[in-house]
């Protein structure tokens, strides 16, 4: 009995190694399965792109060995061309043609495929997603030993990444902004190393976001602000209509609000910089109490929300003065979406900078490994790309369904603060 469970042990225990050795071995059996299968893509491709060069030049040249009076190229052999491909420039042979004047004939299919170049937006897609310069060459499948390759350098790649990113920073700042019905616009500032860039969320009527644009600066003061907002509204952003601005309450966003766009500016201050703020003038053994005191008000209606916030101020201002005068200062101004009767939803979205909160969070991801922020020029390209980034993530906005009531409700505004240009509207309609 003893022998025959010795016997079953030591089969367990060889069939526990070939378990192992076969979990051990299979990773890598696949890894070179896989290598193999892209060199044999590659050999496919290349050979495949080889066939079409030749059959151009069969066109231009005739048969090869037949005698053809008329023609009026021939074939001069190869010469070393490079195309890229799999994330690098490939180094393979180029058919070349002489026309009867001794001058070279461009081959179109090899100058198709020759002007586009995928390098540049495969680095700035590497580097969006985490890979440093470094290790491009890493990231990029391995190509057949005998093809030669260059680009995938550290230098290399930074200049693409550069050149990449500056043109979509020029093309997202040159946008036109006048065909979108932008009712509300959301301005909230991100901190880049020394530099804060400010970021515009605009908010259609069907409640769809949209990148606005971006500003770069020292400090949040009016002069960034007001050339910020200059900017945007010389690319198209109305100021023929009331538009509801979601700031943090800001005194330079705030003048430069006013400097633009006068009574048709509807302001909306964040209500969870507010609160914030008035805890930070509190001892911690009050910040909870105060805070939901705070966050009540802020469900209920205006009228109500009024009267429970400047009870609070009221019981502040003795112990705590500064905390008292945080709460009042623009407090009218933290209740304005309670007044247009949006649905909790829509209520709850346009009552804070969350939204634009989010687009900073995916900014941070997306620089997250860069080391040295060298200049604003730096800051600005890789903002830019964050920004496109995020966009693509974007859903409708949570409540969107009462759109059409915040409409109304601003279009009731530009009948009150400016009823002659709503009535010359109407009849030019």
């Amino acid at each position: 009995m003893k022998n025959a469970a010795k016997k079953v042990t030591r089969r367990q225990e060889a069939s526990t190694r070939i378990v192992s050795s076969r979990q051990t071995v299979l990773p890598l059996v696949l890894a070179d399965v896989r290598e193999e299968l892209f060199s044999v893509v590659m050999r496919l491709g290349t050979n495949v792109f080889g066939a079409m060069l030749e059959d151009e030049r069969t066109r231009l040249c005739g048969e090869r060995y037949a005698h053809d009076p008329s023609r009026n190229a021939m074939r001069a052999g190869y010469t070393q061309g490079e195309m890229a491909m799999a994330g690098q420039r490939v180094s393979m042979p180029r058919p070349r043609v002489r026309g009867r004047d001794g001058h070279e004939v461009p081959l179109k299919t090899w100058e198709q495929f020759a002007e586009r170049d995928p390098l540049t937006p495969r680095a700035v897609e590497q580097m969006v997603i985490g890979v440093s310069t470094r290790n491009y060459r890493r990231s990029l499948e391995r190509l057949p030993r005998e093809v030669r390759s260059r680009g995938t350098s550290k230098s290399a790649v930074s200049r693409r990444f550069v050149d990449g990113t500056s043109r979509e920073l020029a093309k997202f700042q040159s946008r036109d902004l006048s065909s979108l019905s932008i009712c509300v616009v959301m301005i909230d500032a991100i901190h880049v190393g020394e530099h804060i860039v400010l970021v515009a969320l605009g908010i259609d009527e069907n409640g769809d976001k949209h990148i606005l644009g971006l500003q770069d600066g020292a400090t949040e003061n009016a002069a960034v602000c007001k050339t910020f907002l200059g900017d945007l509204v010389a690319r198209g952003l109305s100021q023929e209509r009331s538009t509801l601005f979601v700031i943090d309450g800001g005194k330079g966003i705030a003048s430069a609000i006013q400097s633009f766009f006068g009574k048709l500016a509807v302001v909306q201050r964040c209500q969870v910089h507010k609160k914030r703020n008035v805890e930070d003038h509190l001892p911690e053994s009050m910040k909870k109490n105060v805070g939901r005191t705070i966050a009540k008000a802020y469900k209920s209606s205006e009228k109500r929300a009024k009267s429970i916030l400047e009870g609070l101020a009221r019981q502040l201002e003795n112990e705590y003065p500064s905390a008292a005068a945080s709460l009042r200062e623009g407090l009218d101004e933290t209740l304005t979406v309670l007044r247009f009767d949006l649905g909790e939803w829509l209520t709850r979205t346009l009552a804070t900078t969350n939204a634009i909160e989010y687009i900073n969070g995916r900014l941070r991801k997306t620089m997250h490994n860069v080391d040295r922020w060298r200049n604003g020029k730096m800051v600005r390209r890789w903002v830019a790309v964050g920004l496109v980034e995020a966009q693509k993530t974007f859903r409708k906005l949570r409540g969107h369904k009462n759109m059409p009531k915040l409409v109304a409700a601003l279009r009731a505004h530009d009948a009150k603060v400016n009823p002659s240009a709503v009535d010359a509207t109407r009849k030019a309609a």
